[in-house]
């Protein structure tokens, strides 16, 4: 058995996407260089921020493809970490609303990665 520990996004800028989810999640980098920050997301699992220039093979995809699911407890809890980042300027691609998965909101990083917050009674 395989078990995923990191999700990688290909970025710009490392340290300025650093500082937007140290930000966001009230983390710091485990690592940091100059191509590479590294946050813990939870025991066992972290986000790697690679430089876009860096990776190999080169990749061919543009951010916006797929999403980073952080759930929380339930619809209040949507609204109330929507507005804590719209309070911080982050840019939103759709506000809370809700959906057939529960109620939700996508933000956008710096680099157009998608991060959607939702509240379902789904396993999503």
């Amino acid at each position: 058995m395989i078990d995923a520990s990191k999700i990688l996004l290909y970025v710009n800028d490392p340290a300025a996407s650093a500082r937007f989810y140290g930000s966001l999640l009230e983390r710091r980098p485990i690592k940091e260089t100059a191509s590479v920050a590294v946050l813990e997301l939870a025991p066992g699992m972290s986000l790697a921020l690679w430089r876009r220039d860096g990776v190999k093979p080169l990749p061919h995809l543009r951010a916006g493809g797929n999403e980073i699911g952080f759930r929380v407890a339930d619809a209040a809890a949507v609204d109330t970490q929507y507005e804590c980042w719209a309070n911080k300027g982050v840019p939103i691609a759709l506000p809370p609303t809700d959906l057939d998965i529960g109620r939700s909101f996508v933000a956008l990083d710096p680099d157009g990665h998608r991060l959607r917050v939702y509240a379902t009674d789904k396993d999503m």
